[in-house]
């Protein structure tokens, strides 16, 4: 699974990415919301980490998650 930050523009909101080995988009939420549904993507309870690795995204930057 890969994620990615994306970077908002006036009033629309940076938002993160979930995609699949095949980079399909499986997940798309807004970076400043409450992680929640993660079950669906087989991370349920690590969402500590998980937002640990969104506060440290660089905007842009497609990255392997590993969490």
């Amino acid at each position: 699974m890969y994620i990615i930050k994306v970077k908002g523009k006036a009033k629309i909101p940076d938002y993160i990415q979930l995609r699949d080995e095949e980079f399909v988009l499986i997940a798309y939420f807004r970076a400043d919301r409450p992680l929640k549904d993660l079950h669906r993507y087989g991370l349920e309870g690590k969402e500590d980490a998980l937002a640990g690795v969104i506060a440290g995204l660089e905007f842009g930057k497609l990255q392997k998650l590993e969490v």
